[in-house]
């Protein structure tokens, strides 16, 4: 595949195999001036009597995506985040060959040769390619800056040929072209270059083959094959649903969530939670489960969980062995949300006498990272803390008008607050330790 370098490449390419017809030609010596190509837009070109001159410009006006290519499909991520495919960014490129004559007739001669090379040269072939971009036996080296870059679009090596084609573009479509560039017309004709292939050189993950369908009989070995199972649930393990207690819609340290699911039951359980900030998932082994409609973990509250387990949002799946199976099978990962915790009582908020903004100051948890986004609603009002250079369970916010009086706290961390609602009540009430008393 092609470098996003392919575009420059391939007009660099067809200027070169016009340049070089010219003189094999002899077209010089047939007009008796020199002949220039450029790939300017149009509007550029003089066209006054003391710098009009003899030339062919070839302009790149028109970019569209390949029809036939398109649907191989977009860059795609598994669960994790880690690229699985680097499909390539499949493009047809239209342009405008246009003559110009210095003298009577010779924007006439210079378009019928020019014509003729593209004809002769319906597709631009490898090795053209590469003697146009590295200057053949010529070192890069001394090559203009713009073509020493396009020497690494590995235009040459992409899987498909550039074909070149004329283009029918009718008296009304080329007026609206020149109108639009602002140009004077001359003789032009209209060419795509199909098809350009460019593609990401990035790492990705493909799965192993199968080796066997089901587990194979040490005897026979024969295989066992698909097994069908009498109902509407996968034959492995799933969770549906996480359900943190007293109806919260998110957990707190040293809550026991409960994962609801299907087919949950076996040894040597093991609960793996995901974080975005974290390189690695952190599993915590859960021995053995007789239920298999649900699994309860216990999530751990002390000091090294306050500064390993980030507030925010995570995923948890599962890995179990399921009775009379000799491997442990995973289930899908499903969401589930980490409220950050206020140490309300060790909470402090101080207003400044000259300019009356209110400082407070969270103990908070768990630890807070640089990455992640957080703020503080007092009441109505928002705030965000002074800069975190490093993970830290303590924040600073200043408030720059903050009324005097009791108000009702929450601390949001990428996107997840801290408990202010006890919705294990009917109706549900806000939690009156999340209240702190603002100094006139």
């Amino acid at each position: 595949m092609s470098s996003p370098l392919a575009l420059a490449s391939v007009t660099a390419v067809l200027r070169d195999l016009l340049n070089n017809g010219l003189i094999d030609h002899n077209i010089v010596g047939a007009i008796g001036s020199n002949v220039t190509i450029t790939t300017v837009p149009p509007d550029t070109i003089p066209l006054d009597s003391a710098n009009v001159r003899s030339q062919l410009n070839l302009f790149l006006h028109h970019v569209t995506p390949n029809p036939a290519w398109r649907n191989v499909g977009l860059p795609s991520r598994d669960g994790s985040g880690e690229r699985l495919s680097n499909p390539p960014l499949a493009l047809d490129l239209h342009y405008l060959l246009t003559a110009y004559g210095s003298q009577e007739l010779h924007s006439e001669i210079l378009l019928g040769y020019a014509m003729y090379l593209m004809h002769e040269r319906p597709a631009l072939d490898r090795q053209a390619i590469r003697t146009a971009l590295a200057g053949g036996t010529i070192d890069v080296s001394i090559l203009p800056p713009a073509y020493q870059a396009l020497a690494a679009a590995d235009l040459a090596d992409q899987v498909e040929q550039i074909r070149i084609t004329p283009s029918d573009v009718t008296s009304d479509e080329m007026s609206k072209l020149w109108s639009a560039m602002q140009a004077n017309y001359r003789p032009t004709v209209a060419y795509s270059a199909s098809v350009v292939l460019i593609a990401a050189q990035k790492p990705t993950r493909s799965a192993l083959p199968v080796l066997t369908r089901g587990p194979r009989d040490p005897v026979s070995g024969r295989e066992a094959g698909i097994s069908a199972v009498p109902g509407l649930l996968p034959p492995y393990p799933g969770i549906t649903h996480v359900l943190a207690p007293a109806k919260q819609l998110a957990a707190v340290p040293g809550d026991s969530i409960v994962l609801h699911g299907y087919n949950l039951d076996g040894d040597n359980l093991v609960a793996r939670f995901s974080h975005p900030l974290l390189d690695a998932p952190i599993e915590l082994p859960l021995g053995n489960n007789a239920n298999s409609d649900r699994v309860s973990v216990s999530l751990p509250a002390d000091a090294a969980a306050m500064a390993a387990w980030p507030a925010g949002n995570w995923s948890v799946s599962l890995e179990l062995r399921r009775p009379a199976e000799p491997e442990p099978r995973s289930s899908n990962s499903v969401p589930f949300l980490l409220a950050p915790v206020i140490d309300m009582p060790a909470a402090i908020a101080n207003r400044d006498g000259g300019t009356g903004a209110v400082t407070i100051t969270l103990p908070v948890g768990p630890e807070v990272r640089p990455e992640q986004q957080v703020s503080l609603l007092v009441g109505g009002h928002e705030a965000l803390p002074a800069a975190i250079a490093s993970q830290t369970d303590t924040l600073v916010f200043v408030f720059p008008e903050l009324a005097a009086g009791t108000h009702w706290l929450r601390l949001r961390v990428d996107g997840v607050d801290s408990l202010l609602i006890n919705r294990a009540e009917t109706p549900p009430e806000f939690f009156t330790s999340q209240q702190l008393a603002i100094p006139a």
